[in-house]
This record gives C-alpha cells, structure tokens and sequence, in this order.
C-alpha cells in the first residue's frame, strides 16, 4: 500500500466528513435549540440535490443550482416549521417522530411524483472538474473534492461567528440556555424557531447539492446520511457546533479508512472477495463501536453539556 493511497483515503474520509458536518450542524442547531427531533431532515438533504440537479440541468449552470439548492431547502424548512412542527414544540419526542417520519413519506412520494423514479445527475463545474498536484503531500487530487473540504471548513468558521459574534447568534445560544427567559424578554421566539429550522435546512440542502455531483440524486437518498448524522451529534454532543465537525470529521475518517483498511488487513487471511465482504461488514460497525466508546468515557459527547 503506498503513501499517496493511503493520504488520498485520508482526503475522502475528511471530504466525507465535511459533507456530514454540513448535514448534522443543522440538525444538532434544531435540537439543541428547538429540542426537536426531526427525522425529516434527511428529505431536505434530498429537496436540495434535487433543486440543484433541476435549476442546473435547466440552466447549465452549476452555480445556480447551488443557489437553488440553498433557497429551496431553507423555504421548505421553513413551511415544515411554520405548518407542522409549529404544533409539537410541546409535545412528547414520539409525537415529533411519528410526525417528521410522516413528512419524510410525503417528501419521497412528492418528489418521486414530480421528478419521476429514475436518478438526476449533477456536472461538476469545468473550472472545478479534474485533478490538481498537491505538492506538500505530493499526491494527485480531485479539485472538486478539495473544494467541498475547503467549502466546508469555511462554512464552519462562518457558523462560529454566527453564533458566537451576532445578536442572532446570542439569541441562539439564550435559546439553548432558557427558551421561557428569552421568550419573557420580548424575543420572538416564533420567529426565531423559523430561522433556526431554516438555516439548518439551507445546510442540509447545500449538502445534498455537493455530495449530487458526486453521486446520483435519487428518492430517499438523504436517509442514510441522516443516520450518520445523528451519529455525528452524539459524538460530538447535541447543540455543539464545535462537536458537530470534530464528530463528523471522526466519523467519516473512520468510515473511509475502516472500508479502505480493513479489506487489506483480511486479505492476509482470506481470498480478495471473502476480505473485502469481511472487511465492509466490519467497517459499517466501526463507527458504531467508537460511538459507543465516547459514551463511555463522555456520556454527553464530546462537547456536550453534562444533563
């Protein structure tokens, strides 16, 4: 196994897990704010690779399916806050799940009944298309995964000042400490739910559109995701921006390296189909097994505020 192989997994698995980020900072948001457990966020991953994949293939820019992924997932999440999870703010969580499992059945029937079965596709852009030579590692990479790395820390830095330098971002972090206290201080609290979801769903769309070039874009695409995000959040503690990217950047390191390494490793053992079959068995309980190791020691996330 050379080096540059073993550097260029390392990449994917970051990649990787810059694109869970995008997909748990919203969702960790939501319930660290709102205490809402919202299984629909999945489908907004989804409403946002299809608007992308639609607004590009209608206009052959790249770029302004981007933007269509951003607008419509974030108008979508705002109508599921304002028309449905406005209502279960006080109920119980199996209420809020029975609700946002609904919403992911009527999302999938209501995007399959206007883009049809069959998969979209999303190009990359020419200007971001190809490989480049990255020569403090020395290896060749693909531009267009380096930009979703780099496109993804920023976001994050732009989160943390959202949070930590604005007046919205106070009201955020109040929101987290004391709902009733910021709601007697004359904050609307209403209105500021309806950011929140919609912010977190902007995220997750903008996920969904960058990952859409990668893979296809198809119905129920965003579930799996959502299980790794919800990972994510439990690693890295709920309502923790911070955690969301240290525990997405663990997660998809070892995801990506356990499917990389592991087959190797059995392949000492076992013929090449018996060590790969082996090897992906073992590495989607990989990310579980360190789940369950943090708990351990931090029960609460890494992040996370001790209950």
């Amino acid at each position: 196994m050379s080096a540059s192989l073993f550097i260029e997994q390392l990449l994917n698995g970051l990649q990787f897990g810059v694109m869970l980020f995008l997909m748990s900072a919203g969702l960790t948001l939501v319930f660290g704010v709102m205490g809402l457990i919202n299984l629909a966020h999945g489908s907004l991953y989804m409403v946002g690779a299809f608007a992308a994949a639609a607004v590009a293939g209608w206009s052959g820019s790249f770029w302004l399916g981007l933007a269509a992924s951003l607008m419509a997932a974030a108008l979508a999440g705002a109508l599921v806050e304002i028309v449905v999870l406005r209502r279960l703010y006080r109920r119980d969580h199996l209420d809020q799940v029975l609700a946002t499992f609904a919403l992911i059945l009527m999302f999938s029937e209501g995007t399959r009944w206007l883009f049809g079965a069959f998969p979209l596709y999303l190009d990359v852009p020419e200007v971001l298309s190809g490989s480049m030579h990255l020569p403090v590692l020395d290896i060749v990479y693909s531009r267009y995964r380096l930009a979703i790395i780099v496109c993804g820390f920023v976001i994050a830095l732009g989160l943390y000042l959202l949070i930590a330098k604005t007046r919205l971002g106070i009201r955020i972090r109040a929101g987290q400490s004391d709902r009733q206290m910021i709601a007697a201080l004359g904050v609307d609290i209403s209105t500021l739910y309806t950011v929140v979801f919609a912010l977190g769903a902007a995220l997750a769309g903008l996920a969904g559109a960058l990952v859409g070039a990668i893979q296809s874009v198809e119905v129920g695409m965003g579930e799996p995701v959502l299980i790794l995000a919800f990972v994510v959040i439990v690693i890295g503690g709920i309502g923790s921006i911070k955690g969301a990217l240290i525990g997405a950047i663990i997660v998809g390191l070892t995801d990506t390296m356990g499917r990389f390494l592991l087959p190797v490793f059995f392949r000492q053992f076992m013929d090449n189909a018996a060590a790969s079959s082996v090897g992906s068995a073992l590495a989607s309980m990989l990310i579980y097994i360190v789940m369950a190791t943090i708990l351990i020691v931090r029960p609460s996330g890494l992040f996370g505020k001790a209950s």
